[in-house]
């Protein structure tokens, strides 16, 4: 891409006139390391035609852990305005609501032996399904009050408390669902996958807090250097999935029918105001309320985990930090005005003050996850006013693939990285050897590299260091 030019030190940028189709440019948030990686794959190629969506305002995003996905790069933000503005099933993905919740225990890693510790992966293991497939085991509430209500049906089932929805994104309900714009297929795939991780990158992590950088964003979220952690990511399963391939399905067929041309079959997208446009986006919301009581459900699994190996008390402290979603198209204020933001592997990051954060974080900016991998850290940031500024309130949501999963099983078998990563301290639950290797951490980026960019461009301020000490993987 002989056009893509340096703005300044975190932000890279093809202009819309290196090609006629482009509406607006396409930046990029990267050191000159990432930025190498990005051209490589083809994401900077597909965030060029995301550019050329209808309706696309200021830019093309995307963030320092982009990579190559489904017509957009994983990674990727666009937000489009009515009344030319469309919705791009492919700018949300096929995981809605792939997201990652944290809890934190009260317990110092101090109070947790060796023993202790295999026996509350192996708990957390049998508790939390992990894998293709699901279980019906503990699945209480109806799916389609899951489906209008997430996180918030479990309340009525006993499955969270008022704290752990108060502390969710969107307090774990997207307005607008609706059950009947969900196909039957759709509802069958995810028939009995309430409270289950699923299989690829989704895991389930205990933690320490290695190391604390910000002490005031730290003590708002309740962590402290030696606590215990446990990061959920999981998102909507085989509902979700479904829901995707239906309307990318729908609307490839009604392009012509608005006059829509694109360089890539895979942005199929439609008008806000359009028919198709309005269904995509109640079986979205309904799918990413699935995801919402998903984690809500793998949460309350983990209370149960910790009340069994280690006591009543505990389990009852282990409180909710937050739940942040990565895949979503939402309706939001910015710039003045209503724009539908897609975010595909990028977490919304709001900055202190944000009505939309609870208010125990308000002082201190919403709490944002960013996950590196089995071996490395994850990091625990706070938005900044830079996000809003700069990103439509968003930022990256992990260190993002270096190594596709095919490149990733030719240099490690899952045996070899199970006795690796348990040589390092970090016990390893996963049901295949295959899809553990897939996930092995040079398959990724250098997430410090990647919360650096996001520190320096003003998008968001690193608050805790979470290194990994036991992992439970699909």
């Amino acid at each position: 891409m002989s056009e893509l030019r340096r703005i300044d030190e975190t932000l890279w940028e093809v202009p819309p006139t290196t090609r006629n189709d482009m509406r607006v440019p396409a930046r990029v948030f990267a050191d000159a390391q990432l930025i190498e990686a990005i051209e490589a794959d083809g994401a900077l190629d597909q965030l060029c035609n995301v550019a050329t969506l209808p309706g696309i305002v200021e830019a093309a995003l995307a963030m320092p852990d982009a990579h190559q996905g489904y017509g957009f790069p994983v990674g990727g933000v666009a937000s489009t305005a009515p009344p030319d503005g469309v919705v791009s099933p492919g700018g949300v993905g096929y995981d809605i609501n792939c997201g990652v919740r944290l809890l934190a225990l009260p317990l110092d890693r101090r109070e947790l032996d060796e023993r202790s510790r295999e026996r509350l992966v192996h708990e957390l293991s049998r508790a939390v399904p992990a894998g293709v497939g699901g279980s019906r085991r503990g699945q209480h509430a109806a799916l389609d009050d899951v489906l209008v209500d997430g996180a918030q049906a479990l309340l009525r089932s006993g499955e969270a408390t008022a704290d752990d929805v108060e502390r969710t994104e969107s307090s774990g309900r997207l307005d607008g669902a609706d059950p009947d714009a969900v196909s039957s297929r759709a509802r069958e795939r995810g028939s009995g996958q309430l409270g289950t991780l699923g299989s690829g990158n989704h895991f389930l992590e205990l933690q320490v807090v290695e190391r604390v950088m910000d002490e005031d964003a730290a003590s708002a979220y309740g962590l402290e250097e030696g606590a215990l952690t446990v990061l959920i990511h999981s998102g909507s399963r085989g509902l979700g999935h479904q829901v995707c391939t239906d309307y990318v399905r729908r609307m490839d067929g009604e392009l012509a029918e608005h006059g829509i041309e694109l360089p890539d079959r895979q942005l199929s997208c439609a008008p806000l105001g359009a028919d198709s446009a309005r269904g995509y986006l109640a079986a979205m919301a309904a799918a990413a309320n699935f995801a919402w009581a998903n984690r809500q459900a793998i949460a309350d699994r983990v209370r149960q985990a910790v009340r069994k190996v280690i006591s009543a008390e505990a389990a009852d402290g282990t409180r909710q930090v937050y739940d942040v979603a990565h895949n979503v198209a939402k309706l939001e204020w910015h710039g003045g005005r209503d724009v539908c933001v897609h975010r595909k592997g990028a977490t919304r990051a709001f900055p202190p003050g944000s009505p939309d954060i609870p208010g125990a974080y308000r002082h201190v900016g919403q709490p944002v996850f960013i996950p590196g991998s089995m071996g490395t850290s994850s990091f625990v940031l706070a938005g900044c006013p830079g996000a809003m500024e700069r990103s439509f309130g968003t930022v990256c949501h992990g260190a993002g693939r270096a190594l596709s999963r095919t490149a990733a099983r030719k240099r490690i078998s899952g045996a070899e990285l199970r006795r690796e990563l348990e040589q390092r301290g970090v016990v390893v639950r996963s049901p295949s050897n295959r899809g553990l290797a897939e996930e092995a951490p040079f398959a990724y980026k250098d997430v410090e590299l990647v919360v650096d960019v996001v520190r320096r461009a003003g998008l968001a301020d690193p608050v805790a260091q979470l290194r990994p000490i036991g992992v439970v993987k699909g």
